[in-house]
């Protein structure tokens, strides 16, 4: 069974991740094509040049992309969010595995989707709140690094206190029934993340010049991209579990 759970999660990843990539296209790359038009024009940038300054490099001088713009915006953004949506489903799958029947009398379906809804807010809402996405010319190249090692550490914090305060929720609710021991375990989940969140720096490097437009567009494009892939995740997983457990149940009957 188990073997089959992971097929199956893999498999609505993988329907998942190309929903998820019509959303990214449509809507995602009008403005990364809007972000890049001013990074190459220069537009983006709040600070000047004076005369005991390097000229910038005119476009011609550019290094040529290793990857053309159009095959990363096709092939590129496909393969990446495939491989994306398969590692999820996959995840998913395995703690689909651990907590059915230990979340009460849940259907396979609203256990695929209660997993699906935390994993969406602890794995990319809380830690996208804290350090949101940007497009390009946003952020300083000699910061790439910095800048990822804070968000991937905070979405390993974020995770470690879900798992965490799923753990002791569970442990509540026997003592205090469910409502409660789910309130008690948000809380304290909400109260270490936002230590964390507060303890942790704060990265703002959007030029004062860059489109808030722009800017705006790219981050809810980021976000609805996530909603689909993991809406879709759950609701595909969810279908595919039942039947699995269904048919299980039938042949040992």
């Amino acid at each position: 069974m188990m073997k089959t759970l992971l097929v199956r999660g893999m498999l609505a990843g993988l329907i998942a991740g190309v929903l998820a990539f019509g959303f990214a296209y449509a809507f995602g790359e009008p403005s990364v094509n809007a972000a890049i038009g001013l990074e190459e024009s220069g537009g983006a940038h709040s600070h000047s040049h004076d005369a005991s300054e390097p000229a910038p490099a005119s476009t011609e001088e550019h290094e040529e992309e290793l990857v053309p713009r159009d095959v990363q915006s096709t092939l590129g953004l496909l393969t990446g969010v495939l491989v994306y949506g398969v590692a999820i489903g996959g995840l998913l799958s395995l703690a689909f595995a651990f907590a059915q029947g230990r979340l009460g009398a849940l259907r396979p379906r609203v256990t695929a989707l209660l997993l699906t809804a935390g994993a969406f807010a602890v794995v990319f809402l809380v830690p996208f709140l804290k350090y949101p996405a940007n497009p390009p010319a946003v952020g300083q190249p000699g910061t790439i690094g910095s800048r990822t090692e804070l968000y991937f550490g905070f979405v390993a914090v974020s995770l470690l206190a879900g798992i965490l305060a799923t753990v002791f929720g569970r442990k509540l609710a026997d003592r205090l029934g469910a409502w409660n021991g789910f309130l008690l375990a948000a809380a304290g989940y909400l109260v270490v993340i936002g230590v964390v969140a507060w303890l942790m720096p704060v990265v703002d490097e959007v030029p004062a010049t860059f489109p808030a437009s722009t800017l705006w567009s790219f981050r809810t494009a980021s976000v609805g991209t996530q909603v689909t892939l993991w809406l879709a995740l759950g609701l595909a997983f969810g279908a595919f579990a039942e039947k699995a457990l269904k048919q299980r149940t039938a042949v040992a009957a």
